[in-house]
């Protein structure tokens, strides 16, 4: 018998200009360095005792199979509520809400079950970090529209500019990462008439909605009758709950949508943790815990932006999530990738460039921070600030 040779067959990367996420990259030297990790967003608090406590009770009573593909009755129902009740928007739970893995994992989905090979989305930039690959998996092209530099409201002199009979979506993203930038009602309102007359679908990435500050309501594309109707609405319990780490969240979207949906969602995920979901849809009895967040969050960025005041950062307006832009020119002259390597390795912070945001690596001399923490971890990572 011959010697067997170990060898694995070459293969073609889809992803060849793809490397580790700027994610990735500055929490692993933010662990090196022992810096304050305001770079990637999640929180370092635990969250509400009675959220786990429901989750373990669920497991208790043998809730430990597999549950609907489209999710539990339960919680599709309370997410239905939910949305009737802040956005006047009625969506049938059995045929309208889809619990998802997580909200990445809805926005792959919803991608791959609208976009075909040839077809153009839109994306605004800057913005989060799958949605360029997940355009591309579905073999679409990319089309990618700037924010306003300095606001980062949308153009829509650009948008319509960048509309042509090729166009199956847009994807927008309010409460915006990693801006801040919350949609007026008079912006959505603008994008409801600009796409009135196309078939262009929306998909709306709203894992934010509930991080709304200074007394701004979040304008759901489900307020907006116009929008509803072509739209994937995306949201997530992890940024709601403080649990980015069970990966749940759901899509709603018009019945004919949500089929096609769902067709996608069978196999690229099936169904979504059991008992998770039923803790959740205890859990969401209350309305309490979401309603509070905006005050909730609020309070820390405040907290945050007194103390970056006193510092050579220039503070951009953060108007929801729980996110800060700095320019940070008055600092230092490196380029925002090169400045957050250094601000990380020499001052302790670990933030995260704007640029990694855009495609073409845009420097608008801008960097991001979290203030999802711990008020200590905040004031600790102030105090290192306070150095510049």
């Amino acid at each position: 018998m011959a010697p067997v040779t170990e060898r694995t067959p070459p293969i073609q990367t889809k992803f060849p200009t793809m490397g580790t996420t700027i994610f990735t990259v500055m929490s692993a030297l933010a662990t090196e360095k022992g810096a304050v990790n305001l770079g990637q967003g999640f929180p370092d608090f635990e969250c509400d005792p009675k959220l786990v406590d429901a989750v373990t009770e669920a497991m208790k009573k043998g809730l430990n199979q597999y549950p609907p593909m489209t999710g539990i009755a339960p919680l599709r129902e309370a997410v239905a509520s939910k949305v009737e009740a802040l956005y006047g928007r009625k969506y049938d739970s059995a045929s309208e809400i889809t619990i998802t893995a997580g909200a990445t994992q809805a926005i792959i989905t919803a991608v791959l079950a609208i976009v075909k090979p040839g077809d153009e989305v839109i994306v605004l930039e800057p913005c989060y970090d799958s949605y360029v690959p997940n355009i591309e998996l579905a073999g679409g092209t990319v089309v990618r529209v700037p924010l306003t530099p300095g606001t980062f409201r949308p153009d829509f002199v650009k948008i319509a500019a960048a509309l042509s009979p090729k166009t199956r979506a847009i994807m927008i993203n309010s409460p915006h990462n990693p801006s801040g930038t919350v949609w007026t009602r008079a912006e959505m309102l603008q994008l409801q008439d600009l796409l009135a007359p196309t078939d262009v679908f929306v998909i709306s990435d709203e894992v934010y909605e509930h991080m709304v500050f200074d007394g701004q309501l979040h304008q759901s594309a489900a307020r907006f009758p116009g929008l509803a109707a072509r739209s994937l609405i995306v949201s997530s319990f992890g940024k709601t709950y403080h649990v980015t780490g069970w990966k749940v969240g759901y899509v709603a979207a018009p019945a004919v949508l949500s089929a096609e949906f769902r067709k996608v969602h069978q196999f690229n995920v099936f169904t979504v943790n059991t008992p998770m979901q039923f803790g959740l849809a205890s859990y969401m009895a209350s309305p309490e815990p979401y309603l509070q967040l905006p005050a909730f969050y609020q309070r820390k960025r405040d907290l945050f932006r007194e103390g970056l005041a006193r510092t050579r950062f220039q503070l951009l307006p953060s108007e929801g999530t729980y996110f800060q832009c700095v320019e940070i020119s008055k600092v230092s002259a490196l380029k925002e990738d090169e400045f957050c390597k250094w601000l990380t390795s020499e001052i302790g912070v670990a933030a995260i460039p704007l640029s990694a945001f855009y495609g073409n690596g845009f420097d608008q001399r801008v960097v991001r921070f979290c203030f999802a923490k711990k008020d200590e971890t905040l004031k600790a990572a102030l105090e290192r600030l306070a150095k510049l």
